[in-house]
């Protein structure tokens, strides 16, 4: 388990967005590693977790989208059910409130879970 972070940011919604911003990064040579989006009344809202944070921060600023930076939990868990249940049972037992989640799941049969939680210390400690 290991931390990270996210970058979540608002786009105009509108054909096209989600491939403006996927291609500015791709061209910065910066990696997707997890990837949530959605529409807000008028507005996208994107969540990302990178391989190279300052340089998407960076370019993601440059290009008018605000990034807000938030620590979030990776988890690598096997891919196979009640995998995701164990691990957010254990964090409320221990109090901490799972805020988002998003998961991408590879060939190697595991799967990279980004938690947004309540307290990433604690949360770092119970998933050891």
């Amino acid at each position: 388990m290991a931390r990270a972070k996210e970058l979540k940011f608002k786009v105009q919604d509108r054909p096209g967005m989600l491939g403006e911003v996927a291609a500015a990064l791709g061209e910065a040579k910066v990696n997707l590693r997890g990837i949530n989006a959605w529409i807000e009344g008028e507005e996208g809202i994107i969540r990302i977790v990178v391989d190279k944070h300052a340089i998407a921060k960076k370019l993601l600023t440059k290009r008018g989208w605000a990034p807000e930076e938030r620590e979030v939990i990776e988890l690598e868990l096997a891919d196979k059910p009640g995998a995701l249940g164990d691990a957010a049972t254990k964090l409320g037992k221990a109090g901490v409130n799972i805020t988002h989640v998003f998961v991408g799941t590879g060939k190697s049969r595991t799967a990279t879970v980004f938690l947004g939680v309540s307290d990433p210390k604690v949360a770092a400690k119970v998933l050891r």
